[in-house]
């Protein structure tokens, strides 16, 4: 019997932990993205010269980095994650956009900014899936805009040529969106792959100084250096990210049992594990109650015990109920495989007899059990 213990604790224990790599995050994690950033045309305006110019800021695509800190409360019953993060784009830019002058421009646009995030993770696993994992999450924090060893040029054939130059940096309040989905790295626990798009905008107006030279062939009163302002609108981005998340919470898989010898006597005792935070019976749970029904009559019995266990994550009064339903689930199970109702017996223990001693609030695949005893 102690060598079937063995088999199904080793079986379950690396298909829920395995499982468990990819939950909704519980507690500290790091994570890290590249990708590349498109960059819409900019409006362009000039105070000092009275009005605004129709003419946009036009940028090759880019790129983007960004890193990020945070925490999640799946551990408290809630698939919601907070964090802090940095990130970093640049695009080169093209000129402006002016139908009626010939324009060229140079240099870099270069954007930081300082973020707090909030994420929701959705579980499929409830469905069976748990190779993915969704997130929908919003932004707010502070961006930076630098114009870097920027010059933007426009001209009038046969009359006059304008040349500005810019390396200056301005902030506004910045705001984003972000969709995602993460992929558990099974064989490194704790590790997931992340595929992201986000849209992130720096609001309102950003100003920067530089200088304006102006030339003419035509008019020599037109030839002047003078300082220069130059005022952007809204900046919108949209990036498309491939990153890797760490979460320092996450146990690795339990490790292999040895091979058992031959038993020849039908087991009386059959242990099933569940998922954490579920009482749905997986595929390989439904062939264990299969197993302790059939052998149930090959053996005398006066009744058969099932009791259901959880971990300590969650709160005692949580585990109490969730250990009931458990084993409610198993029986409901046996009897459908033949075994007389009135021969069972149901019991929850929450949280205490762990299989596996840890302290409060751990994640343990082996302590989510219903054990099933034949009497």
């Amino acid at each position: 019997m102690r060598r079937h213990h063995q088999v199904l604790l080793a079986a379950a224990g690396v298909i829920a932990a395995s499982a468990a790599q990819g939950q909704p995050v519980d507690g500290l994690y790091v994570g890290a993205g590249a990708g590349g950033n498109y960059r819409q045309d900019q409006g362009d305006y000039i105070p000092p010269n009275g009005g605004s110019n129709a003419a946009k800021l036009r940028t090759d695509e880019g790129f983007v980095g960004l890193g990020s800190l945070g925490y999640g409360f799946a551990g408290a019953g809630l698939p919601v994650r907070i964090e802090i993060e940095g990130d970093y784009r640049q695009n080169h830019i093209r000129g402006l956009s002016d139908a009626n002058v010939a324009t060229s421009g140079s240099g870099t646009l270069r954007a930081s900014g300082a973020m707090v995030n909030a994420f929701y993770d959705f579980d499929l696993s409830s469905l069976g899936i748990t190779a993915v994992y969704p997130y929908l999450g919003a932004g707010v924090g502070y961006g930076w805009n630098t114009l870097h060893n920027v010059t933007l040029g426009f001209s009038i054939p046969g009359l006059l040529t304008s040349t500005q130059r810019f390396n200056d940096t301005d902030g506004n309040v910045a705001v984003q969106g972000i969709a995602g989905l993460s992929f558990p790295i099974a064989a490194l626990p704790g590790v997931s792959l992340t595929a992201e798009y986000r849209f992130y905008s720096v609001l309102g107006n950003t100003t920067y100084t530089g200088t304006q030279t102006e030339t003419s062939s035509r008019f020599a009163s037109l030839n002047f250096t003078s300082s220069d302002r130059i005022t952007l609108g809204d900046s919108f981005n949209q990036s498309v990210l491939i990153g890797l998340r760490y979460a320092f919470n996450s146990a690795p898989p339990a490790p292999p049992a040895p091979a058992p010898a031959p038993i020849a006597a039908p087991a009386r005792s059959y242990l099933v594990f569940f998922d954490w935070d579920k009482a749905v019976l997986t595929t390989r749970a439904r062939q264990i109650i299969r197993d302790a029904a059939d052998n149930s009559t090959k053996v005398q019995y006066t009744r058969i015990e099932v009791n259901g266990y959880t971990d300590t994550s969650g709160t005692p009064q949580y585990n109490q109920g969730l250990s009931i339903r458990r084993a409610q689930a198993v029986a409901a199970e046996l009897v459908r495989d033949g075994v007389p109702r009135a021969a069972i017996s149901i019991q929850g223990f929450g949280e205490t007899h762990l299989l596996v001693p840890t302290g409060p609030g751990v994640r343990e695949p082996q302590n989510r059990r219903v054990e099933i005893i034949i009497q």
